[in-house]
């Protein structure tokens, strides 16, 4: 059985802030876009990735050196990732000190930090989903998901 956590135990972890559904609802067409770019962002990471990963199986131990024939499009590699990685960091955690995480980006799953009955869970969305409907407990995950009953 996963442990229900209270708000005075989310709190002493990190101060995080509470939504109410309105509140979620208010986000979504914000989230609507950016979950798309970052799925791009994190796909051109794969292709940079990719192709860095086969330079250093064509160079080998020379992949570094300085007289590299590869030299100025392995530099070029190592900037966007480097931009690409803080770019995709930087997002995602200006949303969790929000009180919003990315569960599943390819899914398109994002929950917002809640309190329900006195309990802090989570208020789930879903890409295709055009409202909050949903919530679940933060150690049930998606499959604990429960309707939201319109006194919620």
């Amino acid at each position: 059985m996963a442990k229900r956590e209270s708000a005075d135990e989310v709190g002493r972890q990190r101060a995080v802030r509470l939504w109410t559904v309105a509140q979620a609802n208010e986000r979504i067409g914000e989230l609507s876009e950016l979950i798309p770019e970052l799925r791009v962002w994190v796909e051109r990471l794969r292709v940079v990735h990719a192709e860095l990963h086969r330079l250093r199986g064509l160079w080998g131990t020379e992949i570094d050196a300085s007289d590299l024939p590869d030299r100025r499009h392995k530099d070029r590699l190592d900037q966007e990732w480097a931009a690409l990685s803080r770019r995709i960091e930087e997002t995602i955690e200006e949303l969790r000190a929000d009180g919003i995480e990315i569960k599943d980006l390819e899914g398109g799953l994002v929950d917002f930090y809640a309190r329900r009955n006195g309990e802090i869970v989570y208020l789930c969305w879903k890409t295709g989903e055009d409202r909050v409907a949903f919530y679940h407990q933060l150690g049930s995950g998606f499959q604990g998901r429960r309707p939201i009953s319109d006194r919620s």
